[in-house]
């Protein structure tokens, strides 16, 4: 594995941050890690790190115990905080060179050089950090964490303020960077799990209340209810429609457009279709709706 993490729990003096979470993280996967605000997510990334001890509980990276191999360590991961703080007064080339000789690597220049082609940085590479848009910010960030080529990558939020292309953007650099890296990605957007994670970890309250695949936990979470989204040609009253076989609640989201729930598993799509028949309907279109990642996330923290 490349991250194991044992029964960690932290405490901010009475304040219980984290409560006896474990879960791990195979070589090459890229894990969304979820949850409310104050849920313990960057508690948890810090201690990763190294920048915070744990109360008690092990952490494990790249089977190197980080409390007793921290320098060892942070050569192995990558590191963007939430709040990516930068030299703002410096070039971004002199900030990069400035990383890349507290690692002590060999052939400075050419190490930034990759690292900004590889970043997109190069139409913005002569400016001073301070005159970047968020979104170059933000790449510059993800060149520091990556600069000395790390197994593992820790981002925090990664893109956080960012406009829909800039988010877009630094998704595909991550999605690409995880062909190859251990990526634990923090995050509240829902889209970016789907897109490119292929483990979800989700902490309420610092508990650890889900650990799987999208798919498993969109299967597995809540209840077993089917929702069918149907268009009819005409509108429908929703008590004629709470009478179709299995239906127990419907929700008008168009003009003609409805999602109905039934209460088992059964597919009802047919029961639908007679409905229509009988009362002279016509469908329009009609598809089963999949539990989402929001409703996944709702489900298990919404306490």
């Amino acid at each position: 594995m490349s991250i194991e993490i044992k029964n960690l729990t932290k405490f901010y003096g009475q304040q219980k941050a984290l409560d006896n979470v474990s879960f791990s993280v195979g070589s090459g996967t890229v894990v969304g890690f979820l949850g409310p605000n104050g849920a313990g997510k960057s508690t948890l990334m810090k201690i990763v790190t190294g920048l915070l001890a744990p109360t008690s509980g092990t952490v494990l990276v790249e089977g190197l115990d980080v409390a007793e191999s921290i320098t060892e360590i942070r050569r192995l991961i990558g590191y963007l905080p939430e709040n990516n703080p930068l030299y703002l007064d410096m070039y971004v080339k002199e900030y990069l060179r400035h990383t890349v000789s507290l690692y002590g690597l060999p052939d400075a220049e050419k190490v930034v050089d990759k690292v900004i082609e590889r970043t997109g940085l190069g139409p913005e590479c002569k400016k001073k950090i301070g005159e970047l848009s968020k979104g170059y910010k933000q790449r510059v960030g993800l060149s520091q964490a990556i600069i000395h080529d790390p197994r593992v990558l820790i981002l925090d939020e990664p893109t956080t303020g960012l406009d829909p292309n800039q988010i877009v953007e630094i998704r595909n650099l991550i999605q690409e960077l995880g062909r190859e890296k251990t990526i634990l990605l923090s995050t509240h957007i829902m889209q970016e799990v789907q897109a490119i994670c292929h483990q979800m970890a989700i902490l309420d309250h610092g508990v650890l209340v889900a650990n799987g695949s999208p798919d498993q936990l969109s299967k597995t979470v809540g209840n077993n209810r089917r929702k069918v989204e149907v268009e009819f040609n005409l509108p429908v009253d929703e008590k004629m429609l709470l009478q179709i076989v299995n239906i127990v609640a419907v929700e008008k989201t168009g003009a003609c457009t409805y999602v109905l729930e039934s209460d088992s598993e059964a597919d009802v799509r047919q029961d639908i279709f007679n409905f229509a028949v009988q009362h002279n309907f016509a469908v329009l279109a009609m598809q089963v709706k999949q539990k989402s990642m929001e409703d996944v996330f709702h489900e298990l923290t919404k306490k």
